[in-house]
């Protein structure tokens, strides 16, 4: 454990990569210790060896695999193209001030308006079915995105760009090697930000309009009482998110590399 450039303490090594874990693990053992001592009612909430029942059951027959398939397939398709509708629009708006006066003032009232709201109006446009539920993740998804590329762009040190244009870079050039990268920061936060709110806007979609994913099972579970299955379903929810928190770390330390050089 080192500390230098008034950074933070560092833990290395396969402790240290446990280390996060050891909160939920000491959780989920004072749960089962609980159920095990009948101080929680199993009907309230299962202990953790019934959800691991729950799991081995729903592996065995398909049903867990089917249903987490339909849900990442959502996620991941309203992620990108909320994404690249966010990207592109900050990415528009930070680079032309005509651009920026015609959409901003809209965009911002349009991003207050909470994307599960639309969700009557969205089923009578689209049913029950997939574009339904990828259009509310679309919504949920574009506008973390485009206020942090919006806002990446705009706070690149400007005499940077100067010194870059006086080095003779053209336009694309510079976009390449200077506002990009600044700007890279701020939009990795957006992503991160984003995918969280992506879990979130899939969840009470599958929930109320579905006939398929993991919120598919979870209402189907509930209607037979099965809350071995909901508390199943409100951890793999959990850990999907955890592992789309990781991903973006990953983007962060490929693309932001340049940055481990930096104090602390």
């Amino acid at each position: 454990m080192s500390q230098g450039g008034g950074g933070h303490p560092s833990v290395r090594g396969p402790g240290g990569r446990l280390l996060p874990w050891l909160v939920p693990a000491l959780l989920i053992a004072l749960w089962q210790a609980a159920s095990a001592t009948g101080h929680i009612n199993p009907r309230i909430l299962p202990s953790p060896l019934e959800v691991l029942r729950a799991l081995a059951r729903l592996l065995m027959d398909g049903e867990l695999l089917r249903n987490l398939k339909a849900s990442c397939g959502r996620a991941g398709l309203g992620f990108l193209i909320g994404g690249g509708i966010g990207l592109a629009l900050g990415l528009a708006t930070a680079s032309w001030r005509l651009v920026e006066t015609l959409l901003d003032t809209t965009l911002q009232m349009v991003r207050t308006i909470p994307n599960l709201a639309l969700l009557p109006l969205v089923i009578i446009w689209f049913g029950i079915g997939e574009k339904a539920k990828i259009f509310l993740i679309v919504c949920g998804v574009t506008f973390p995105i485009y206020l942090n590329t919006f806002h990446g762009i705009r706070s690149v040190d400007p005499n940077l760009v100067g010194m870059a244009r006086v080095y003779g870079l053209g336009r694309l050039a510079l976009w390449r090697h200077v506002i990009l990268p600044g700007a890279l920061p701020s939009i990795l936060v957006g992503v991160r930000f984003s995918l969280g709110v992506m879990w979130m806007t899939l969840i009470v979609a599958e929930t109320i309009a579905a006939s398929s994913g993991l919120g598919y099972m979870a209402t189907n579970a509930r209607e037979m009482m099965r809350t071995d299955v909901i508390v199943l379903t409100i951890l793999l929810y959990a850990l999907l998110g955890k592992l789309a928190d990781v991903v973006a770390r990953a983007l962060e330390r490929r693309f932001l590399s340049w940055r481990a050089a930096g104090p602390g």
